[in-house]
C-alpha cells in the first residue's frame, strides 16, 4: 500500500475534543482537518464506534482519517458514550440512545465554523450498521454513506443467528465486548475523573451475552435496528461495500436490490476489513474510491460515480482451499442493475451421491456433532488461519452430491439456493448445506453455504417443532457468491445436520431424511457482459502514514484441534494474542490475549462447550489496568448454562471482581 508522505503537512489534528450530548454526557472526539479549514469551511465525515479511538482502532485510523483531511475534509472519529475515554455507560449495542447521539454529533458538526454544514458517515461493522441505522432516522446534516461489512438485518444475518441456528459467533463477540466495555478511560485525556467513570462502567454496563441470549426469535430485539422492517425509512445515497470472505456479504445485494435512493455495491475477496488493506488481495485504491463518493455527494462536484455500474463484483476463480490466503484469482465484472438479469438459474436435481440429472432415491444424514470443524470462522478477519480448510476432512458426516466434471468454466453471481423435501426423526433438527469445488485430485474448496434450523423453516419469528416422520418442504439460501467453477472440476453439494462450531447443535441426536426426487440445487448463473470488458481499474492502494508504534513483545495466533479417542472428544483452541506494544505518540502501553475452547463428543449434541478467556491489558509509568474475562456456555436438552467472570485489576490490585451464572431456557434452538 502506497504511503502519501505529504499529507501532514497540510492537515492538522485535534485530539481530546468534547462533543456534547443531549443529557449532557460528553463524547470524546479525534478531528483531523485540513489546514485553514477554520477560514474554508468543509464537510464532515463522521466515524462512531465503540472501539477506544486512541488504541483500539488508532492503528486503522491513521491509515484513513488523515487522508481525506488531506483531499479537504474534516475527518471525526468519536467514542461513544460509555467506550474510550467518552463519559457515560454502555447498555448494549445499536440502542435507540446510540443513534440519538450521533444525530447530536451531526447537529454539533454542522455548527461547527470550520464545517461546510454537509456530513457523510463511514464505518466497518459496527460502523457501518449504524450509519445506515442513522440515515433512517434521516437527520438533516447526513447527506450519504459509506456502510462496509454491515447488515440490514440483525436477526438472520448478524453474529446471533444464521437460518435461526445459534452462532457461537454470538458468545465471541459477546465476550469481545465484556472485555472492551470494561476497559478505562484514558487518565492523560479524563484526568483524575478517570477511575470514577471506570467504576460506573464496570458496575453499569451490564452482562450483554444475557440479554442477547434470551431473545432466541425474530422479535422487537432484533427488529430494532434492522433497516429492513423499513426499507424506504432510507433516503439518503448509500454507497455498499464488502468482501466473500467476509460474514456480512449478503447484505449488499438486499440493499441495492430494496432501496429507492442513489446506491451502489461492491463487493472483492477481501475478508472484514477495509478494502484498502484487507486480505484475501487484491486490494484497491478504496480511500480514492471514497473521495469519489464524498466528492460527489457532500462537494457536488461531477465525479461521475453514479455514471458507473450499481454493482463491481469480484469473481473468484478456482483456487485450492487455504485458510490464509494473501491473494484470490479473479476478475472484476460489473451490473447495471440489481438483481443482475444473468439468464435462468442452473438447476441440479438430487440423487444419492450424484448432482444433476434425474434426481431418485432418498438420502439419510446422521452426522457426527464435530462435523464442521474444516469451516473456518463465520467471520474471518483475513489476518490469520481462519478461512474454510479443505472439505474433504468433513464429507464422513455428510451426504454427498457430486456433478461430473465440468465441460466448460460456469461463473455464478448471486444467492445459491437449496430446495429439499425433508423429514426427522426428531422435533429439533439443523441442516447445514455446503457448495465445494471439487479438484480432480479430491481437493475441495468451500464456495458458499448455508444453514436452517428447521424449527424456523417457515417463520423466525413463529418457529414451529418438527413432527417426526412428517415430511416438510424447505429451502435454504446459502451465502451469496461471486465464482467460477473451472472446467475439468466437480460442484458438490454436501448436506450435514450438524455444523461446529460454526452453530450450536440441536439439543438431540437426529436422523434426516431428504427424499431426493423433489429436491434440487438452484445456482445463479451470470453470462459475461460487455460492460466487463469496459471497466476502469481500480486506482492502487493508498493511505496516510501509519501509527508510530513500537513493538515490545511480539503476538502470536494458533488454531489446533485435538482428539482424545478414549473419550470421544473434540477440542479446537484458538489463541490470538496481539503482543504487547507502545503506541508512542501518547506513550501508553497495551496488549490483549484471547483463547477460545471449543469441545464437543461425536456422539453427544449436550456435551458442547464454548469457553473464552480474555486479559487486556494498560499502561503508562506507574499507572496500569488489566482485565480478565471468562464466560463459558454449555446446554442440557432444555436450557442454556451461561457462566462468566470478571475482575478489574487497577495496577495489582483487583477493583472489581464479579460472576453471573444464569440458565436460560431453549427456544426451539
Amino acid at each position: 500500500m502506497g504511503v502519501v508522505d505529504h499529507l501532514a503537512s497540510v492537515v492538522d489534528m485535534y485530539d481530546d475534543v468534547w462533543i456534547p450530548a443531549a443529557d449532557g454526557v460528553l463524547l470524546a472526539a479525534r478531528i483531523w482537518r485540513p489546514v485553514g479549514s477554520e477560514k474554508a469551511p468543509v464537510p464532515a465525515i463522521l466515524e462512531f464506534l465503540p472501539y477506544r479511538r486512541r488504541d483500539g482502532t488508532a492503528q486503522r485510523d491513521a491509515l484513513t482519517h488523515p487522508y481525506f483531511a488531506a483531499y479537504g475534509y474534516a475527518s471525526v472519529r468519536v467514542d461513544m458514550r460509555g467506550s474510550g475515554d467518552s463519559e457515560g455507560v454502555l447498555h448494549g449495542e445499536y440502542l435507540k440512545q446510540e443513534q440519538d447521539d450521533a444525530i447530536t454529533i451531526l447537529s454539533w458538526l454542522e455548527a461547527q465554523p470550520w464545517c461546510s454544514g454537509s456530513v457523510g458517515m463511514i464505518g466497518i461493522s459496527w460502523g457501518g450498521f449504524n450509519g445506515l441505522q442513522v440515515a433512517a432516522r434521516r437527520p438533516r446534516q447526513l447527506k450519504a454513506v459509506i456502510s462496509i461489512c454491515s447488515t440490514d438485518d440483525r436477526y438472520a444475518d448478524d453474529i446471533h443467528f444464521m437460518g435461526g441456528a445459534l452462532l457461537l459467533d454470538k458468545l465471541g463477540w459477546g465476550s469481545t465486548m465484556f472485555s472492551m466495555n470494561a476497559a478505562p478511560p484514558d487518565p492523560a485525556v479524563v484526568g483524575d475523573a478517570w477511575r470514577q467513570l471506570w467504576m460506573k462502567r464496570l458496575n453499569e454496563s451490564g452482562f450483554w451475552l444475557a440479554d442477547w441470549l434470551a431473545h432466541q426469535r425474530r422479535d422487537a430485539f432484533y427488529k430494532h435496528g434492522s433497516v429492513c422492517e423499513n426499507w424506504d425509512a432510507i433516503e439518503c445515497p448509500v454507497y455498499a461495500v464488502g468482501g466473500w470472505s467476509d460474514g456480512y456479504t449478503n447484505a449488499i445485494g438486499r440493499l441495492l436490490d430494496n432501496l429507492k435512493g442513489p446506491r451502489k455495491g461492491l463487493i472483492g475477496p477481501w475478508a472484514h476489513k477495509y478494502p484498502h488493506f484487507a486480505k484475501p488481495g487484491p486490494q484497491i485504491g478504496f480511500l480514492q474510491e471514497c473521495l469519489r463518493w464524498w466528492d460527489h455527494w457532500l462537494k457536488g462536484k461531477d465525479t461521475r460515480v453514479m455514471d458507473g455500474p450499481m454493482l463491481r463484483a469480484w469473481i473468484e476463480e478456482p483456487a485450492r482451499p487455504n485458510p490464509y490466503n494473501e491473494m484470490k484469482p479473479g476478475r472484476w465484472v460489473a451490473e447495471q442493475a440489481w438483481p443482475g438479469h444473468g439468464g435462468e438459474p442452473l438447476r441440479f436435481a438430487l440423487s444419492p451421491g450424484r448432482l444433476g440429472g434425474k434426481g431418485y432415491g432418498s438420502a439419510t444424514i446422521s452426522s457426527p456433532q464435530n462435523t464442521g470443524l474444516a469451516a473456518g470462522k463465520w467471520c474471518p478477519y483475513g489476518l490469520w488461519a481462519d478461512q474454510p480448510l479443505d472439505q474433504r476432512q468433513e464429507i464422513g458426516g455428510q451426504a454427498i452430491f457430486d456433478t461430473a466434471p465440468l465441460e466448460s468454466d460456469i461463473d455464478m453471481l448471486g444467492t445459491p439456493r437449496v430446495t429439499l423435501k425433508i423429514s426427522s426423526d426428531k422435533p429439533n433438527a439443523l441442516i447445514a448445506a455446503t457448495l465445494c469445488e471439487v479438484f480432480p485430485d479430491g481437493a475441495s474448496t468451500r464456495v458458499s453455504y448455508g444453514i436452517l434450523n428447521l424449527t424456523h423453516r417457515d417463520s423466525h419469528e413463529m418457529p414451529e417443532a418438527m413432527v417426526p416422520g412428517k415430511t416438510y418442504d424447505v429451502s435454504l439460501n446459502l451465502c451469496d457468491i461471486g465464482h467460477s467453477f473451472g472446467r475439468g472440476n466437480r460442484i458438490r453439494l454436501s448436506l450435514s445436520n450438524a455444523y461446529w462450531p460454526i452453530v450450536w447443535p440441536s439439543p438431540e441426536a437426529n436422523m434426516l431424511t431428504v427424499d431426493c426426487r423433489a429436491s434440487e440445487l438452484s445456482l445463479p448463473v451470470r453470462q459475461g457482459k460487455d460492460i466487463d470488458q469496459s471497466l476502469q481499474p481500480f486506482a492502487e492502494p493508498e493511505s496516510a502514514a501509519p501509527l508510530a508504534q513500537t513493538e515490545i513483545e511480539p503476538g502470536h495466533n494458533s488454531w489446533t484441534v485435538h482428539y482424545d479417542a478414549m473419550t470421544n472428544t473434540t477440542v479446537l483452541e484458538r489463541i490470538n494474542s496481539d503482543g504487547w506494544h507502545r503506541i508512542n505518540g501518547i506513550d501508553l502501553e497495551l496488549g490483549t490475549h484471547t483463547e477460545y475452547r471449543y469441545t464437543i463428543k461425536s456422539d453427544d449434541p449436550l456435551s458442547a462447550r464454548l469457553e473464552t478467556h480474555y486479559v487486556r491489558r494498560y499502561r503508562r509509568g506507574s499507572w496500569g489496568a488489566t482485565l480478565v474475562t471468562d464466560i463459558a456456555l454449555s446446554s442440557t436438552a432444555t436450557d442454556f448454562l451461561l457462566n462468566a467472570r470478571l475482575e478489574a485489576r487497577e495496577g495489582e490490585e483487583a477493583v472489581k471482581t464479579e460472576t453471573w451464572s444464569l440458565t436460560v431456557p431453549r427456544d426451539h434452538v
